[in-house]
């Protein structure tokens, strides 16, 4: 029987308390998780439910209050800002919701900009090529759709080969049609690259094209279920 690859997160305990003026605000109240090498994980709940939160701390962008969280050996907890940073450049690559492209540079050139500081970069050729935009290489992102510059987004978080893709609504400024072929990228680059990919989304109808589906609601992880058959995006409409 084939062993099961070992967990590229362990989180164990996760809490997150923010201090508003007189007012703690429990973002996290205990969240324990695991996820494997190559997982597609779709993450659903309401908002303020903690879902953005736990993704910036496993993603290296904020801290924890208490509790554990492991990349494969690496603790990301207690860690200094120059540890955290130098996880998020060679091991993450983060997917918003807006774009955040330089308008004055082409897809390509936005692409480059990561390539010129990873360890093992893609061309970003071939990084554009894996979402489907070799023939928009060299336009702006002015002379892009919405889903075209979502895509330039993808090709620009994968070019470093990340171990981890965290992507926090990427679906969530654009209709259905391009939502999927968004997704339809995701699903392609996820599966060719092995990233093991954690998706953020109010979309409950996104959940069928996961390995996993995990739900939080105020401040923990209140269920989890693992699709016996993954839908492809084509399949999915909202």
């Amino acid at each position: 029987m084939e062993k099961p690859a070992a967990p590229v997160f362990r989180i164990r305990g996760l809490c997150k308390t923010y201090r508003t003026g007189e007012v703690d605000v429990q973002a996290l109240r205990g969240v324990d998780f695991e996820a494997r090498a190559g997982e597609f994980i779709v993450i659903l709940g309401p908002s303020g439910s903690g879902k953005s939160t736990f993704l910036n701390i496993i993603g290296g962008l904020d801290s924890a209050t208490s509790g554990e969280a492991w990349f494969k050996d690496h603790a990301l907890t207690n860690q200094t800002e120059a540890a955290l940073t130098r996880y998020r450049r060679d091991h993450v690559g983060f997917i918003f919701q807006f774009y955040n492209l330089v308008p004055s540079l082409t897809a390509r050139e936005n692409v480059k900009l990561v390539t010129e500081i990873a360890q093992r970069p893609m061309k970003p050729e071939e990084a554009l090529a894996l979402v489907g935009l070799s023939d928009r290489m060299d336009h702006f992102p002015a002379q892009l759709s919405g889903g075209e510059q979502q895509r330039v987004a993808i090709a620009r978080a994968i070019a470093k080969r990340p171990d981890i893709l965290l992507c926090d609504e990427p679906t969530g400024a654009l209709d259905s049609k391009t939502g999927i072929k968004v997704l339809e990228a995701l699903s392609k680059v996820s599966a060719e690259t092995g990233a093991t990919t954690l998706v953020i989304t109010h979309n409950a109808a996104i959940a069928a094209i996961a390995d996993r589906v995990v739900n939080f609601a105020n401040g923990t992880i209140v269920s989890e279920q693992r699709n016996a058959t993954r839908k492809t995006p084509s399949e999915v409409s909202w």
